[in-house]
């Protein structure tokens, strides 16, 4: 692993991506039949109706702030996420698109993406009279996708785990050269399945939360407070060894609540195509700027791992989608090839390395036109991937 380095933020690598990343719609091909207007301001989460029918369901949300927007659909609870739609750029409307099951639900808009947003409102979806699901064939390939992806999951969850106890006995213990090489791996895990994370509530922002996410008041916890400590920028203040173990011990418990989750996990066919989607502006608005690891730049890792998981979810609904639109199927698998094989240029260990040998080159090794490079290629996979959920649920 690379030594402590200086922060090489690339500032102007970063602003000139996210001009680039903020416009990907979910649903660019045009109008959809009845859908629900959402107007989100920095005060305001403002939806054209609070009820609707069950069945194929679409927000469209218009950001009429200053900041990048969130839209959330939460479940009764207020906590647990049904479905999102992120990244939503001033002046941009992007679509949400579901399969809405009747039920109590609340909407809410997320300005500048931390906090708890703003505009809480209950939302009702009402019974139409008609099955929320497939039939037939049909239903027999989403099941076997979501069961196929819930054992993915599962895997996941138990080797995340797993890499956790022994990441936290490094950095507990003062292994920080051990800890720096594990960080990078034993993460990757967590961001293949991300989605699944956040849909619990604050599990995902007490494991993940940057520095720069945090609003007033907030307690910092998890993998980038550590990632701080062991790459520290000049006048960073070191954690003791009391706060090391605090945080070590956390981040154990907080992984073995994630990992006791996930059991019960009910998963739907629209979660499973906008996990793949949520992924992927995982990438576009955290890996290829370089925000999501600030002072370890081991992104290249995490970028991985997004592209993973939205392969799996994509190849789980793949033979469904391509019953409904071959062209688009064609397009995907081209645009997913691209993108690895763009990424593949810059792993340092050989490519049948177990995953605990995975490297990277660091993301401030790479110079702005191989970041260029590698967004036009995110882009260019997001842009056909955000219409999965609205051609499936057609």
């Amino acid at each position: 692993m690379k030594p402590n380095p200086s922060p090489k933020p690339l500032e102007a690598a970063a602003v000139a991506l996210l001009a680039l990343t903020a416009c990907t719609p979910n649903n660019p091909s045009g109008e959809t039949a009845d859908a629900l207007t959402v107007n989100s301001t920095e005060t305001e989460c403002t939806v054209s109706s609070a009820r609707a029918p069950s069945g194929p369901l679409t927000f469209r949300v218009t950001n009429a702030g200053d900041r990048v927007t969130e839209f959330y659909l939460l479940a009764d609870d207020g906590l647990r996420i049904v479905s999102e739609v992120e990244n939503i750029g001033p002046g941009i409307t992007r679509d949400l698109v579901l399969n809405a099951r009747p039920g109590s639900y609340f909407t809410v808009c997320k300005p500048g993406m931390v906090g708890d947003g703003v505009g809480r409102s209950a939302f009702t979806v009402t019974d139409s009279g008609t099955p929320v699901s497939a039939s037939g064939d049909e239903q027999e390939q989403i099941d076997h996708a979501i069961v196929n992806y819930k054992a993915y999951v599962k895997d996941q969850v138990d080797q995340l785990l797993t890499g956790t106890r022994e990441f936290a006995d490094a950095y507990a213990a003062g292994r920080d050269d051990e800890a720096r090489r594990l960080y990078p791996v034993v993460r990757m895990h967590f961001e293949r399945v991300e989605p699944v994370a956040e849909s619990f509530g604050d599990l995902d922002p007490k494991l993940d939360a940057r520095e720069a996410d945090l609003a007033e008041g907030d307690t910092w916890t998890g993998w980038h407070k550590a990632e701080k400590d062991l790459w520290p920028p000049s006048g960073h203040d070191a954690l003791t060894p009391k706060e090391r173990q605090d945080l070590a011990d956390q981040l154990v418990a907080d992984t073995t609540t994630l990992h006791e989750s996930i059991p019960p996990l009910e998963l739907t066919l629209d979660q499973l195509t906008n996990g793949a989607i949520t992924l992927m502006d995982e990438v576009a608005s955290g890996k290829v700027t370089g925000e999501e690891e600030f002072w370890s730049h081991t992104d290249l890792w995490d970028f991985r791992a997004n592209v993973d998981g939205a392969k799996v979810l994509y190849d789980g609904v793949r033979d469904l989608l391509e019953s409904r639109d071959p062209a688009l199927v064609a397009t995907l698998d081209e645009k997913f090839d691209d993108l690895l094989a763009e990424l593949d240029q810059y792993r340092t260990s050989p490519a049948d390395a177990p995953q605990r040998g995975i490297e990277y080159k660091f993301y401030d090794e790479l110079t702005p036109e191989q970041i260029r490079a590698l967004s036009d290629k995110v882009n260019a996979l997001g842009e056909p991937l955000s219409r999965i959920t609205s051609t499936l649920l057609a």
